[in-house]
This record gives structure tokens, sequence and C-alpha cells, in this order.
């Protein structure tokens, strides 16, 4: 809704709470009106209760997650979603993910932008008309005739979101939508939720990267612990300083403070911490070399070959677009990829795969694939090797409590919010105690203050002499702990290079 016109509301929660089957009490008297055409951004920490209210707007809670009671009136588009079929609701609301991966259900982009409409018995001829019509308003004809499995996790997201709105909904809800994209391909984001908006349809975002929709929005509203504390209009939410923004949890807001890369104050600073130690262990030789080194698939390098040495105590981010191979190149390291080109070599001794594997720690972009045990304990416990002292269980405490995960010791890992899995597999790296840390996008779905504390983290291991190497789109935690940049390059696109 553009400011200063009243519609009718589309979605409604009056007194809404949530309550886990253990007696978590998630979120406390919701009362939230959106109308139509309207965009509202729903804003807080990490665990504050953003992605329930929007299960609750979609109908996930309670058709989806039966372990939550859920209490109070929703109304979408007048039904009850506790109360209507799925399908019904399905028409007047669309969802996406942060993980687009999760919503496809074919092969080809054009079958995946049918697929909806399809289900619902929609004529051929209306399905080919939608589509046209979507992808012309979204701007969206990269996106047609492709084969979903090579796209880019930016092209992922674009075509979910097409898929999504090609059925009309008269809602879109979006969680953590930008999570993993890269600049480009936010923009690209941006400007397909801004058609959406223009075609009189309501939006409905959770998101810590609020640069990216900040113009878009009509009001931003804040929760902690799992109740709305505050509003804000757009004025109101740029107005804010970096001080009262940052004791409320939240990123920054001007895209032009979030996107700036300050690549030489970051290593000013960090140097600046690290005092002489790590320049003396660049001297030494030690640290991470590769020579050449690229991965190979189907006898084609993914990225051109890297020429790169991050000495121990200095922290190495990687930045690219969506599907330059960033992910693949820090697999590489970690001895993952039969295809591995060049030389890896760590304190001075050229490293096979299989050593590879014994020296390097790597946190996955989806956690999910590293998660094992049946408790946050124990999963803590299995990457400390299994012991049980005290020492060890006296380090698994301290470390969870500097991560924010003290008090769910005995949670099992997949009932998680996002952001406190991907601190579990950031814990469980650094148990292992081994000093080549590899993280890809290790603050994905995280507030400002888990990204701070992630920041200071990443500085403390290096400063105690690991060797880091980090992929991310996060050019706020770039700037807060990164020494040296390497811009990795497509294959086809030139050569790879480290600056800064």
């Amino acid at each position: 809704m553009r400011r200063g016109k009243e519609r009718e509301t589309v979605v409604s929660l009056s007194g809404v709470g949530c309550t886990t089957a253990s007696g978590k009490r998630i979120l406390d008297g919701i009362d939230l009106d959106v109308r139509r055409g309207e965009c509202v951004l729903i804003i807080g920490r990490s665990g504050s209760g953003k992605t329930t209210v929007t299960k609750c707007i979609n109908g996930l809670i309670p058709s989806f997650e039966s372990g939550i009671e859920l209490e109070g009136q929703v109304r979408v588009c007048g039904l009850d979603p506790s109360a209507c079929e799925m399908y019904e609701l399905a028409e007047h609301v669309g969802s996406v993910f942060q993980n687009p991966k999760s919503q496809f259900f074919c092969l080809t982009s054009n079958d995946e932008l049918a697929f909806g409409l399809e289900t619902r018995g929609v004529p051929v001829d209306e399905i080919e008309r939608r589509i046209e019509e979507t992808v012309e308003a979204l701007g969206a004809q990269r996106l047609v005739g492709r084969d979903v499995s090579t796209m880019s996790g930016g092209e992922k997201q674009s075509l979910v979101f097409a898929s999504v709105d090609v059925a009309q909904p008269d809602v879109l809800v979006l969680d953590e939508p930008t999570a993993n994209l890269d600049a480009s391909s936010v923009r690209a984001l941006h400007d397909e939720i801004a058609a959406v908006l223009a075609a009189g349809k309501s939006v409905v975002i959770a998101e810590h990267r609020l640069y990216f929709a900040a113009d878009l929005a009509d009001r931003a509203v804040l929760i902690e612990g799992g109740r709305i504390v505050r509003e804000f209009s757009p004025e109101e939410l740029f107005a804010l300083s970096d001080k009262e923004r940052e004791i409320l949890g939240l990123r920054a807001v001007d895209p032009a403070e979030a996107l700036k890369v300050e690549v030489g104050a970051a290593a000013g600073r960090a140097a600046g911490r690290s005092g002489h130690a790590a320049g003396d262990r660049a001297k030494a030789g030690s640290g991470l070399v590769l020579s050449s080194f690229t991965v190979a698939r189907k006898g084609m390098p993914v990225f051109a070959p890297v020429d790169a040495a991050v000495p121990r105590g200095r922290v190495l981010g990687v930045l690219g677009e969506n599907g330059a191979g960033k992910s693949t190149f820090l697999r590489g390291i970690a001895g993952l990829e039969r295809g591995s080109l060049g030389e890896v070599s760590f304190d001075g001794t050229p490293l096979a795969r299989k050593q590879c594997r014994r020296t390097a720690a790597l946190v996955m972009q989806d956690v999910n694939h590293q998660l094992f045990s049946d408790s946050v304990w124990n999963e803590c416990a299995l990457a400390i090797g299994g012991r049980d002292d005290g020492e060890a269980a006296s380090r698994v405490r301290e470390l969870l409590g500097t991560l924010d995960l003290s008090g769910l010791e005995d949670v099992h890992p997949m009932a998680l919010s996002g952001g406190q899995k991907q601190r579990l597999s950031i814990a469980c790296a650094l148990l292992s105690d081994r000093r080549l840390l590899l993280l890809d996008e290790p603050t994905s779905g995280l507030d400002f203050d888990r990204m701070v504390e992630v920041a200071r983290l990443v500085r403390r291991l290096a400063d105690d002499g690991a060797c880091i190497v980090l992929v991310t789109h996060d050019l706020e935690f770039l700037n807060r702990c990164c020494d040296d940049v390497l811009e990795l390059a497509c294959a086809q696109g030139g050569n790879g290079g480290a600056h800064g």
C-alpha cells in the first residue's frame, strides 16, 4: 500500500500466541493488520519470532507444525488458515523461503513456473499467458528455458519468486529471501518485489538485511521475545542512529552504508588487534598457500585458477557472484572435490585430498548437511571427539555461551532456528581444533548482534594463530573481520585475484 491510501485488510492477526509442546512461548499477543498493496517488514533479532509470524500467515502453523499450539485469531483474505484447506489458502498466499531448493518440484524453469497452475487445473492457454505476463512484469527473461540444476543461487531465488507470483496470490510472504544472495541478485529481488507492489499485492518480509527493502516498506514491525514492541515508518527507520539501531539488534538501513567495501580499513583494524603476531607468522611462511588451484567439473574448470596465500593470523574473504564457484572453492580446499587441480599446502607441507580433509574444518552454507546428533550438547561432544571430561564440558559450555546457545543443550539440532543452526555448526568446527577454518556464508540469517559476535570470534581465532577463509555476501560482516579479499571469477571470466 502506498502511504496515505486506506485499503481493505487482507491479513489480520489478533491476540496470536504460539507455544511449543515443551511449553516454550514463541509468540505472545501478536496484533498485526496488513492492508492490500502494503509492504510490511518484520524485523528483530534471530529467534525473536519473525519466522513464526510468517508461518501463521501462510498456514504452516498449525497445518504442518502440529507440535505448536496456536491461540488467537488469524484471518487471511477472509480465510482461517487453521480451518480451511491448504489449497484454498494457497490461492491467496504465496511463500518464498530462505532456501529456494526446498521449493522446487521440476527439473526445468518452464515446468516450475507452470507447476502451481497445473495442479489447480488452469487451462494451458491461461498458464502460458500468465507465465508470459509474469516474466515480462518481473523482467525475468533470463530464467526462461533453463535447467534448474545449473542455475545460481540468485537465479533459483528469482525463479521461486516468479513461480509464486505467476499464481497471482493476494499476499506474498518472504522469509529471509536475501540470506544467500549476491549484490546483483539482491537488486533483482528488490525490483521484483517493487513490481508486485505496483500491481497492488501485499508483501510481508521477515529480513535482517534491512537496506534491501527499506525503500519498499510502508512500515517495519519490531519483534522482541515473541511480542511486537515497536513500529517504524520508513522515515523513523532511516532516522535511527547507528547506536540506536545496534541496541535494537538491527542491521544497516542505508544501502550506501551496507554495501561499501572498506577492506583497507578492515585490514587496518585487524592488524591493530593482532599486533605483530600475524606478521611474524606470515614471515615464517606458515598458513595456507594455493598454487594454480581450481576445481574441474566434466573436464572444465569451475573458476579461474587461483594463486593466493593466507598466513596464520589472517582472514581471507571470498567474494563473487552467485554461481561463480565460491562454495566449490571451499570444498576443494577441504578435500571434498575429486576434480581439484593445482596445489594446496599448509604450513609448508603440500596436502593430498585426504590430508586436506584432516587439516581443514568446513562449515557449509546449508548446515543441515552436517548436523548429525540428537541434541546440541551431543553434537558438540561429537565434534570434540566424544570426550566427556570436565575440561571438555567446560569448553563446550563456554563456547555455547559465546554463541548465544546456552539453554539449548538438550534441544534437537533440527528444531533450532536457521541462525542457531549456523552458530552450532561454527561451534562444532571450533571444537574440532583444526587450524584451517573454512566458512561458507557464516552469517546467513544472522541478526546484527550475532553477526558482530561471529566477526569477533573469527578475529579472535585468527589472533590465536588460525588460518581462516570465508565466503560471504555480507559486506557488513566482511568489513569487520577480513584482512584481504579474493574476487573469484568464473573460468570464462578471467583470473581470480586477491587484494586488500
